[in-house]
């Protein structure tokens, strides 16, 4: 059951690594804007903008939203990951029938791989100090 998109704003939150993405998606042209600047400027690569636009290539609807994201934390490649996570749960909210499609593409599921602490007598997380017999 699809809700009217006029003038309502569609909220999603992406997590990804160290990055955190707050997602509003409006009824548009399909203008994204990450941190008040342009997809095209925040992200370079081709790569992350296409990593940013799975969703709405998954569930056909390319150009029918706009995006605003504040996205705060990590590098690049976990903000595009968080990013996309979060549009994809906001596209949810949009219409329920899109969860089928964006969970057998796994938009939906949260990458639990992250750093792993450092441990005590160790350099870093697995890195030892030099051994030395004598």
């Amino acid at each position: 059951m699809a809700k009217k998109a006029e003038n309502i704003v569609f909220q999603g939150t992406g997590r990804r690594k160290e990055s955190i993405a707050r997602v509003r998606l409006t009824a548009g042209k399909g203008v994204i804007t990450v941190n008040g600047k342009n997809l095209d400027e925040y992200f370079g690569s081709e790569i992350l903008k296409v990593i940013v636009n799975q969703p709405f290539a998954v569930t056909n609807t390319v150009g029918k939203y706009d995006v605003v994201v504040k996205v705060v934390g990590g590098g690049l490649t976990g903000q595009a990951g968080a990013v996309r996570h979060g549009i994809a749960r906001a596209l949810l909210d949009v219409n329920s029938e899109f969860r089928p499609l964006l969970k057998s593409n796994g938009l939906l599921t949260r990458d639990p791989r992250s750093k792993e602490r450092k441990k005590y007598g160790l350099k870093k997380a697995r890195k030892a100090p030099q051994f030395s017999k004598r």
